[in-house]
C-alpha cells in the first residue's frame, strides 16, 4: 500500500528573492519532476508578496484541474507569511506549511520552548541550511501545538495552528574560545506555521521537500530564462509564459514516455525526445525523412 505521502500531491508556492523576477508555484509528486501550476512576472519594485492570496488560489485550483485528487498542501517561503495567503488556502480547502521568519513573536514563542521538548534528528543525506548555504546532517526539532498568529490584526483574521522550529548550530560561532569551552551552544532557528496533521518529524521533512522547486528554477535558467529578451515588461512577462507551456509540455512528453524521462532535466528531454537525428532526401518528387537505425532511444 502506498505512503500518505505516495498518496496526496501537494501545490508549492515559492517566492523570488529580490529584485524583478517572477513568482512561481509548481505541482509535485515523488513520481516526476514538478510542473508549473502558475508563473507570474513581478516588477522589482513591487512587494514580494503582492497579489499572492489571489496566485495562490489560482495555484491550487489549477493543482485540482491537473487530478490532485488528494490533500493539498501549500508550501511556501517566508514571503507568504500573512493572513491572506492563509485565508486563501482555507477557503480552497488546502493545508498550509508555510515559513515565517523570526519576528518579535515568533522569537518570544521560540525562546519559550524549554530545552527538554526537543527532539534530535539526522538527516541520512546532508541538507543545505537555506541561511549559510552550508551542509548540516544533525538538528533538533521541536513544536508548539497552538500558536495564533497575526493577533494584532482583526479576530477575524487571526489563524492559531502549529508552530514548528527546526533548530541547528551555528557553526561560525567558534566552540572554544582561548581555553575556555563554550559556556551557552548558540543555534539559529528556522520555523514555519503548518497545519498538516502530519506528526512533528514528518511535518518538517515534508515542509523541507518545498526546496524541490529549485529543480525548476533550475531548468530555467539553463534554457529560455537564461537571458530575459527584452527591456521591457511585458515582453519579458508573455516570454515567461511561453517558457512555461514548453516546459510543461516536455514534462508531459517525459512522464509519457518512461519512468526515466518523468524525472529527466528539460535538456535531457530535448536530447533523447525532439532533437533526433535525421536526414531529409528528396526524390521523385517525395520527401523522406531518414532515421537512424542504431538511435538508443528509438523506443522512447
Amino acid at each position: 500500500m502506498a505512503s500518505a505521502w505516495e498518496r496526496r500531491k501537494s501545490a508549492q508556492v515559492v517566492c523570488p528573492r529580490s529584485g524583478a523576477g517572477g513568482m512561481l508555484a509548481t505541482i509535485c509528486t515523488p513520481h516526476s519532476r514538478p510542473v508549473i501550476a502558475a508563473v507570474r512576472m513581478r516588477r522589482g519594485k513591487a512587494a514580494d508578496a503582492r497579489g499572492a492570496p489571489k496566485f495562490v488560489s489560482e495555484a491550487l485550483a489549477t493543482a485540482v484541474e491537473a487530478g490532485c485528487t488528494g490533500m493539498r498542501i501549500l508550501r511556501a517561503d517566508s514571503q507568504f507569511y500573512n493572513a491572506g495567503v492563509i485565508a486563501a488556502c482555507r477557503r480552497a480547502g488546502a493545508r498550509f506549511s508555510i515559513t515565517t521568519g523570526m519576528n518579535p513573536s515568533i522569537k518570544r514563542a521560540v525562546l519559550s520552548i524549554p530545552n527538554q521538548a526537543w527532539q534530535k534528528i539526522s538527516y541520512p543525506n546532508a541538507v543545505e541550511d537555506p541561511d549559510t548555504g552550508d551542509l548540516i546532517s544533525d538538528a533538533e526539532v521541536a513544536e508548539i501545538p497552538a500558536y495564533t498568529a497575526f493577533a494584532s490584526r482583526n479576530k477575524s483574521e487571526r489563524v492559531t495552528a502549529r508552530l514548528i522550529v527546526r533548530r541547528v548550530r551555528d557553526l561560525a560561532k567558534l566552540a572554544v574560545v582561548g581555553e575556555q569551552g563554550e559556556l551557552f551552544p548558540v543555534w539559529r532557528y528556522h520555523p514555519f506555521f503548518i497545519d498538516n496533521p502530519a506528526g512533528t518529524l514528518q511535518a518538517e521533512r515534508e515542509h523541507r521537500h518545498h526546496a524541490v522547486v529549485e529543480q525548476v528554477i533550475a531548468d530555467s535558467k539553463a534554457g529560455a530564462l537564461a537571458h530575459p529578451p527584452s527591456g521591457r515588461f511585458h515582453a519579458n512577462s508573455a516570454w515567461l509564459i511561453l517558457w512555461a507551456m514548453a516546459y510543461n509540455l516536455l514534462r508531459a512528453v517525459g512522464a509519457h514516455t518512461s519512468a526515466f524521462h518523468a524525472k529527466a532535466t528539460t535538456a535531457t528531454i530535448r536530447a533523447h525526445l525532439v532533437h533526433v537525428p535525421a536526414r531529409i532526401a528528396r526524390s521523385a518528387r517525395r520527401i523522406t525523412l531518414h532515421l537512424p537505425h542504431n538511435w538508443p532511444w528509438q523506443q522512447a
